[in-house]
């Protein structure tokens, strides 16, 4: 085989995974943003994620921050060196992550350190298998860690919240698929798709799980009770109303593909996997003598079509927020309710997992009275000047943040916290108690933010690697809707609780 053709190949299928979504992928969100509310909140997020998608394709960046774990699934004919294949996945993966495709995700599980390469031990994750075909087939799926924290596995019988308890039947199972949709909320970024691996045990379960999301959109189950379970949930999960981003709205669910294994009569597993809207998973085959690319899978011949619409008029009130040295004051946040729309011009501080644990024990690295903390950890690199350069910067889940945010609040004054899917009753109170707000912007639209970043401006704690460091930016109409106010409302406990009492009707 030809080193260079295949190094090319593979380097191709890893920037375009990352930058741009599969052709079937594409016609599923063009088809659940025909059915969104133009102008409530879902449908803001909605007309906010099709114009990240162009703009991934545009401008050849992540289509989200978070490029996650990369996970290979390679069938070579009988002979094959896949020693050498994984060799140059190692390469290309490191060169990719260098030229800011990938973000610097692989960190040591024990002392927080990040390679910098996206080289680890366990990264990336590599599955070969060998066929008696003539041609090498690669897929990979880039799933992040916001969706892969709201994968969930089920052992049944057991008694699930609102839907009672589950058997080990069929109908158990559909329960807990059901449940799997209702508990992601949109802190897996809604609207997601789903793989379901019924069976296996605890690893090989989830395994399972995952191998569904390879699956095409549109493919057709072979298993006839198991396409009629297909059918049932992207039936009736809209009907939990949980919406885009989980703001509330009319599409809950894009796609839900299921498999099976046999099982050890002792256990019955049903393993979820939540794959978030940013669905980037694409495959090539490759001549097995000369390494060049044959055919991409999951990919229509003609050039991906324009996804983003007219801009609608947003719903609610749109409020201007400019933040200087000093912040905001307590009385002007006390005057934001949930529900308005800020658009967000100034001074800006990115702070996620790392950060906060740092911020309990240690003042922040910058005066954050008054500003805003971004749940953030951006793809950055230098450019040829060596001045550093944002490539994606969308916001991560929130609700890792939980145990922290009230005391940071406290501590250092800031008074904005900007993330995706909400926060819980300590962050709620603690907005009540110090005079603060939290702000939703849309999980995955790492383009859209990152356009609205114009200078990074100085960096804290860069030992933490790129995505934990606190980087203080300047943006420019950095737009957000508030979902948790001071006077203790919160959008995302209205929604759960709604949703929760929708879902009883499938018990």
């Amino acid at each position: 085989m030809n080193p260079s053709n295949l190094k090319s190949s593979i380097y191709q299928l890893i920037v375009e995974t990352s930058t741009n979504l599969p052709s079937d992928v594409r016609r599923t969100i063009l088809a659940a943003n025909s059915r969104e509310d133009k102008a409530g909140k879902s449908g803001i997020a909605m007309n906010t994620i099709t114009k990240n998608i162009d703009m991934a394709c545009e401008n050849i960046g992540p289509i989200c921050q978070d490029t996650g774990m990369p996970t290979f699934e390679i069938h070579t004919p009988v002979g094959t060196d896949q020693l050498e294949i994984e060799e140059i996945i190692f390469e290309q993966i490191a060169l990719a992550t260098k030229n800011g495709k990938l973000r610097t995700n692989s960190v040591d599980s024990i002392d927080g350190s990040n390679t910098g390469t996206n080289l680890g031990p366990g990264t990336p994750v590599i599955h070969f298998k060998q066929w008696r075909k003539n041609y090498i087939e690669i897929k990979l799926i880039l799933k992040g860690g916001g969706c892969e924290n709201k994968n969930i596995q089920y052992s049944l019988p057991c008694e699930l919240e609102h839907l009672g308890k589950a058997g080990r039947d069929i109908d158990g199972v559909r329960k807990c698929i059901m449940h799997a949709v209702w508990q992601a909320q949109g802190q897996g970024c809604s609207a997601g798709f789903i793989g379901v691996g019924i069976g296996g045990d605890r690893t090989s379960g989830y395994a399972l799980a995952k191998e569904q999301l390879f699956r095409a959109t549109d493919d057709v189950n072979e298993d006839a009770k198991l396409g009629e379970l297909e059918n049932y949930v992207m039936a009736n999960a809209d009907k939990l109303k949980i919406g885009t981003m989980g703001f509330g709205g009319n599409v809950t669910l894009l796609g839900c593909k299921i498999g099976k294994n046999n099982r050890l009569p002792a256990s019955y597993f049903v393993s979820v996997a939540y794959n978030c809207w940013a669905y980037r998973r694409l495959g090539i085959e490759l001549d097995a003598s000369s390494g060049e690319i044959l055919k991409w899978q999951f990919r229509d011949a003609e050039e991906p079509k324009k996804m983003h619409m007219a801009e609608e008029t947003p719903a609610g009130n749109t409020i201007q927020i400019v933040l200087g040295e000093h912040g905001i004051s307590e009385a002007e946040v006390r005057k934001i309710k949930a529900g308005d729309i800020l658009e967000i011009t100034g001074l800006m501080f990115t702070g996620r997992d790392a950060m906060h644990h740092y911020m309990m024990e240690h003042d922040a690295p910058f005066n954050l009275s008054g500003g805003a903390i971004y749940h953030c950890g951006p793809v950055i690199n230098k450019n040829e000047e060596g001045k550093w350069k944002i490539n994606a910067a969308g916001p991560t889940t929130s609700s890792r943040e939980e145990p922290y945010q009230a005391d940071v609040l406290k501590k250092t004054g800031a008074r904005i916290v900007i993330g995706k899917g909400g926060m819980g009753p300590k962050t709620l109170k603690g907005l009540q108690d110090h005079g603060g707000i939290y702000l939703n912007a849309i999980g995955g639209a790492a383009q859209y933010y990152a356009e609205c970043i114009k200078e990074v401006l100085d960096v804290g704690c860069l030992e933490f690697g790129t995505p934990e460091a606190m980087w203080k930016l300047r943006v420019e109409k950095f737009q957000a809707i508030c979902t948790m106010d001071s006077h203790g409302n919160s959008l995302h406990k209205e929604v759960l609780d709604s949703s929760g009492k929708l879902l009883e009707q499938f018990q």
